[in-house]
């Protein structure tokens, strides 16, 4: 019992002390500006007030990079998925020369540090004439994190019974029609998994964004509200919590909502013996 109870008091401690930052920043985002630097701080906010998410979203292009953000993240978490399926299909089902020493490429291509990469793709998309484009930014992401998704996909199908697809063969199904009705219902989990971890990538990436576009029209949410909040010689602090109280929400939906999708899909389509 008392080791239950210190195991109990350990876990909480630490979800406490994860979750104590995202406290703080909301309840920074709704305190008046007098009361961020009083001494002592003040828990919960003496006055309530909205005014810091009215003003981001009225004075400041805060809209504008919040949906260059979502138009980023989805379209590159669209691409992603779909090369890394089709690619995890071929690397796992069709034996030809090279197929272990192409997996093993695809992995080590994802250990090199993202900075190494930054000059070729920069050059590369200058003389494409996409730099300062929401386009660059997706090539720069897909680069990034179509290697990780391919061999995580791998994994995936790897575990499915290639049985089941031979079953589907057999019963007259094209190659295609058993990809689409058979391994996709079992390769859903690893789909949702893999999207998830794109769009969160897409979404909270800096480096990339920071070095391809110095456009205002093409920046999203990590630049531009870097760009618009903090300089030199001054950090509005207010409008800085609660554009991150408003980036963080799209992440919660997002992840609240496939991971419903998620839990069910580890008991879709289940096979026994």
């Amino acid at each position: 019992m008392i080791r239950k109870i210190a195991f109990n008091l350990f876990a909480w401690a630490l979800v406490l002390a994860v979750a104590f930052p995202l406290f703080w920043m909301l309840v920074t985002s709704v305190k008046p500006q007098f009361e961020l630097f009083r001494r002592p701080p003040t828990i919960l906010p003496e006055t309530w007030t909205f005014e810091h998410y009215i003003g981001l979203l009225k004075e400041t292009n805060f809209l504008n990079y919040f949906w260059n953000s979502i138009i980023l993240s989805t379209t590159t978490t669209l691409i992603v998925v779909a090369i890394a399926t089709i690619g995890a299909y071929s690397l796992v089902r069709f034996k030809y020369r090279g197929r272990e020493t192409l997996a093993f490429l695809v992995l080590f291509t994802y250990l090199l540090p993202s900075v190494v990469l930054i000059l070729p793709l920069y050059l590369m998309l200058v003389q494409l004439g996409l730099s300062n484009t929401i386009t660059s930014l997706v090539i720069a992401y897909t680069t990034f994190a179509l290697p990780y998704a391919l061999w995580l996909l791998r994994s995936f199908m790897a575990g499915i019974p290639e049985d089941l697809e031979s079953a589907a063969l057999v019963d007259g199904a094209t190659r295609l029609g058993a990809f689409r009705d058979v391994i996709l219902p079992q390769l859903l989990p690893g789909i949702i998994s893999t999207a998830l971890f794109t769009f969160i990538l897409s979404w909270n990436e800096y480096l990339f964004a920071l070095v391809l576009v110095n456009s205002d029209e093409a920046r999203p949410l990590t630049t531009g509200v870097m760009n618009m909040l903090v300089s030199s010689f001054n950090i509005e602090w207010s409008l800085l919590m609660a554009a991150s109280v408003m980036m963080s929400v799209p992440l919660i939906i997002v992840f609240a909502f496939l991971q419903s999708y998620l839990t069910r899909g580890f008991g879709a389509g289940g096979v026994k013996g």
